[in-house]
């Protein structure tokens, strides 16, 4: 029995890979490879996908006389792959419903005026009065915001800025200094309060009207009692705070400080 003949299209390519076109559709990849032939079909391989496909060969066209940068082989029909087989694409065009009371109408039969086109125009318009309006919305949105943050950055930076101009004397101090060391280093406090309280530990509150400022003293009793930070003349600020052995800071325990 004899071998079906190859196309002569194929017996020039030999085991090159090629193109078709127009390309099969839903196929990704467009390169292919000729695996055989026989009376009415040629086999063909998708050198990326794998797939392999029969095509006839009365769908087979001429291969382009330049191979660079791919040999194309041209199809007679355009192609489509579905269950494993190709078949030729049909385009669908889907009719739209007859409306009741209505006749069929011939798309021969045209209306020779043109489409009235004011419709379309006012639906323009709206949507650009639409789009600006959305813009300006936007638009002020952002300033406002804008507006917002610059005011509270203001009134953040506000307190740093008076606080700057004053007395900072207490930077000067430590967690080690007592009572007498903040005497020679600040000079005697116009006021002076103590707070004992139920359990160990106790506060000193040392007031210096004249500098705008009040230095807390923490510790068992009087005399063991230790710097732990400064505040503003109202009781609203923490100017300084120091370190904590374990780690952290006294400004929590001082901002939750009370007057006394």
């Amino acid at each position: 029995m004899s071998l079906p003949p190859i196309p002569p299209v194929f017996e020039q390519l030999g085991r090159r890979p090629f193109s078709f076109y127009p390309p099969i559709r839903n196929v990704e990849h467009n390169e292919w490879l000729f695996v055989r032939a026989t009376w009415s079909e040629l086999l063909m391989v998708n050198t990326k996908t794998g797939c392999e496909v029969w095509i006839p060969r009365r769908f087979l066209g001429e291969v382009s006389a330049v191979a660079a940068p791919v040999v194309i082989v041209g199809l007679s029909r355009e192609l489509e792959y579905s269950a494993g087989a190709v078949w030729p694409h049909q385009r669908r065009v889907i009719e739209m419903p007859v409306a009741v009371g209505d006749i069929p109408r011939s798309p021969v039969a045209a209306r020779p005026e043109p489409a009235p086109v004011v419709g379309i125009r006012l639906e323009t318009r709206a949507e650009s009065r639409i789009g600006r309006l959305i813009v300006a919305t936007m638009t002020v949105g952002v300033i406002a915001c804008l507006a917002v943050i610059t005011v509270y950055r203001q009134s953040q930076m506000r307190p740093r800025i008076v606080f700057t101009l004053r007395d900072q004397s207490f930077l000067e101090l430590t967690p080690q200094d007592d009572y007498y060391a903040v005497v020679r280093k600040l000079g005697v406090p116009r006021e002076d309060h103590w707070r004992p309280e139920s359990g160990e530990i106790q506060y000193r509150a040392l007031a210096y009207p004249e500098r705008s400022y009040i230095i807390i003293l923490m510790g068992a009793d009087q005399d063991s009692a230790r710097y732990v930070g400064a505040i503003d003349g109202n009781w609203k600020t923490v100017l300084h705070d120091v370190a904590l052995p374990r780690g952290g800071s006294t400004a929590s325990l001082l901002r939750g400080l009370r007057k006394f």
